[in-house]
């Protein structure tokens, strides 16, 4: 064989060899047609090159825990930070199915927070919740959010004077252009589709809590920025639940690190597509209950930001 042929045979073998292997993560996120899912396919984007990143369906956050019981290494999913505390428990929807997998749970990012809107429409002249007596609200079934929407009509004394309207939340913005409804509760992160197309077709108000009165809910305060919403010209004070991607201790530090570092590289990017994004801010770790990964801890300590040691 001379040295040319020599040559030309390794460069073949060089091609034949496969390109360097991408980790692969399954990532499990919320509903198709979900704002979450949207979020888990917008990340899965940001994340190439560093991860091939697999979204999937899924019918809720309970789900996405239990799931941990039956998976690897590779396995990512969001969740509120309390369902990994009742897991770990076994109390709540987890009570009579603890599992040792659930203890080896560990925290990577924080994203956007599930939060809360009481949308009015401005003919109404409801600008507190007292205002809300004798009105027709309509607070969808079974979401966090309608379940979160009884609880503050009931905190703020209201709950025996509204009107619950029978209807889905889908039908929500429609409802309110037609006067069958004075205003809807939603949960989702914002700026949410919904009160987007709300506010753009009709004039609404989004109601601003008091600091008394978030505390009484027990939640999160975060602010909505004056000019999120068509005619929002003040900031809107709120409550919002917090939720967070994680994997388990099977996950390797470094791809740990890899993921983590990825996507607060990547945030900026993520903004641009969707704003929802924007209101994800590193400190928003310390949320957590529960351990953050070691790789995700590693990444964390080089760029200055606390984590709490679960």
């Amino acid at each position: 064989m001379t040295f040319r042929t020599t040559i030309a045979a390794a460069a073949l073998a060089l091609l034949a060899m496969p390109a360097a292997a991408q980790e692969r993560i399954t990532y499990k996120s919320a509903k198709a047609g979900s704002s979450y899912y949207q979020m888990a396919v917008q990340l899965a984007e940001a994340l190439k090159g560093t991860a091939d990143v697999t979204v999937e369906e899924s019918q809720g956050s309970v789900q996405n825990v239990m799931e941990v019981r039956g998976r690897g290494g590779e396995y990512v999913f969001t969740t509120p930070p309390g369902l990994i505390a009742a897991a770990q428990n076994a109390t709540g929807p987890f009570e009579g199915k603890g599992a040792p997998a659930f203890d080896g749970i560990r925290a990577l990012f924080p994203i956007p927070s599930l939060t809360m809107h009481f949308v009015v429409s401005e003919g109404t002249g409801i600008e507190t919740f007292a205002d809300m007596a004798g009105k027709t609200i309509l607070l969808g079934s079974g979401s966090f959010g309608a379940r979160e929407g009884e609880k503050y009509l009931d905190l703020f004394g209201v709950a025996d004077s509204v009107e619950i309207a029978d209807a889905e939340l889908s039908n929500a913005v429609a409802a309110l252009k037609n006067g069958q409804i004075d205003g809807f509760v939603t949960a989702g992160s914002y700026p949410a589709p919904n009160v987007i197309e709300a506010a753009a077709s009709t004039g609404v108000r989004v109601l601003s809590l008091d600091d008394a009165q978030v505390e009484r809910t027990g939640r999160t305060r975060l602010v909505i920025p004056a000019g999120t919403y068509a005619g929002q010209d003040a900031d809107v004070v709120t409550t919002s639940l917090p939720v967070v991607a994680y994997a388990t201790d099977g996950m390797s530090d470094d791809t740990a690190y890899a993921l983590t570092k990825a996507y607060w590289e990547n945030k900026d990017a993520l903004g641009g597509s969707a704003a929802w994004w924007d209101g994800v801010t590193p400190d928003m770790i310390g949320a957590v209950t529960t351990r953050v990964h070691p790789g995700a801890a590693r990444y964390y300590a080089e760029v200055g930001v606390t984590v709490p040691q679960g």
